[in-house]
Order: C-alpha cells, then structure tokens, then sequence
C-alpha cells in the first residue's frame, strides 16, 4: 500500500517558514526491507557490500595514463575513500560526498551501492536515481493527461534536493540540454548550501564535466565531492557475465 503523507517517496517536506524534510512516519517504523525499497537501489545491487568487493578485476601492471597509477591501486584507493566515507557520515551527516569517474563497467555503481547498503543498515534514508531516469521521471509530469495523484515535479526535485544522502549514478556523457543542465544544478546547488552530501558516478573524465553540466554545477560538485578515478582494461559487467555462464 503506497503511503498517504510520503506517497512511497520516503521523506516529507514541511514548510513552517523554512522548507525542510523529514524522514516520513513510514520509514522511521519501518523494516530493513522497506527501507531497500525507499532506498530505489537496482535489484542487482541490493546485496553488495564493500566487503566483497572483488579487486581482481583490477590489473596491476596496467597503468592508467590520467594518474599513472595501476588499475588496482586506484580500486584501492576508491574502496578506502567509500569506507572512510561511511564512518564520517555516521558521525557528521552534514559532510563532503565522493565523485567516482571512470569508464563503463569499472565498478563505480557498485562502490556505490556498497555504501548505501551499509548506511541503510544503520538507518539512514538514502536515496539511488540514475541520472536519465530522473529526468524522464520529471518530464513525464507535463503530460497533460496524468493522473492528478502522480509524483508532481515540485516533488521529485524536492526528494533528490533533500533526503539525506543522495547517489547520483551514471551522469554520462550525454547531450544535456539548458532544461536538464537547470534541474541538474537546482538539485546540485540545494545540497551543496545545505551541505547535504551526494555520491556522484561518471563515465565523463574530470577535466570534461564542465563540457556537458556547465561551469555552474561542475564547480559545485567539485566543491561538495571528492573525486576518485576508477579504470579497468576489461569489462568486469562482462567478465562476470561470462564467469556465470562458465558455472551452467
């Protein structure tokens, strides 16, 4: 049954001089289960752990050119960064976030999620969106014929702006228009003044970003983020895919 204060969505937004949002009733009883189901994680990736992330996917004599450092010395390093991270928004919850960059299938999402598992663990309401499909999601409610109990826009912008830690996945190299670049930054700009943190996954290089979102919302993401570089000389999405038809 859809919740009739959040409408599923988690958190509800109180205007008593000042917006804020709050953890809606429905989370704050609720079991592990509802809040993987707030949480919007991918179904491949709802039991993913840092633990059992697989460095061997990760070459050690290949050098990435950016960094000249190994593919896994820059896993090891991205994999600390995700692990200080839980332990310092456990503790502050106002804090930077983290920028992962790296090519496809470099194992970005899956630090990712790794931290939003662990952190659901502890209570805390996090939300997953991936980047195109919130846009979908926002130009869908222009359609004139929806229905009047749908998300409004005001809504969806105001959960990715205000839930307590937000995982912005795949912000890929795409042809962002002024319409997206806008809604990026609404959301962008809201968390960094209120110094909420966001992890940001990107197949764009770092000194490319202001490319595609501009300066405005490259600027601050640079401000609320560490960035740490991810790369491979493989596909793992497709090395496990074949390691899993080896095993039939």
């Amino acid at each position: 049954m859809t919740c009739e204060f959040c409408g599923d969505r988690g958190i509800v937004i109180l205007n008593d001089g000042a917006v804020a949002a709050v953890p809606c009733s429905c989370v704050k009883q609720s079991s592990l289960k509802n809040l993987i189901r707030h949480a919007n994680l991918p179904e491949n990736f709802i039991n993913c752990s840092l633990d059992e992330f697989n460095f061997k996917y990760y070459a050690k004599n290949f050098i990435d050119p950016e960094t000249g450092l190994s593919c896994f010395e820059l896993a090891k390093i991205a994999h600390k960064a995700a692990r200080d991270f839980i332990k310092r928004i456990l503790k502050a919850p106002r804090t930077d976030g983290l920028l992962f960059t790296g090519k496809v299938g470099s194992g970005k999402t899956y630090l990712a999620c790794s931290i939003a598992n662990a952190l659901i663990k502890h209570g805390l309401l996090t939300l997953f969106v991936e980047v195109s499909d919130l846009l979908d999601r926002i130009r869908s409610t222009y359609d004139p014929g929806r229905s009047p109990d749908q998300v409004s826009e005001f809504q969806l912008l105001d959960t990715a702006r205000q839930v307590p830690l937000l995982i912005f996945d795949d912000l890929g190299a795409h042809n962002y228009t002024e319409w997206t670049k806008n809604k990026i930054y609404s959301i962008i700009n809201y968390r960094l003044n209120q110094r909420l943190p966001v992890i940001v996954t990107t197949n764009i290089k770092l000194d490319e970003i202001t490319e595609y979102l501009g300066e405005r919302t490259t600027s601050r993401l640079l401000e609320m983020c560490s960035p740490y570089r991810m790369t491979v000389d493989i596909d793992i999405r497709a090395v496990r895919r074949k390691e899993k038809d080896l095993k039939y």
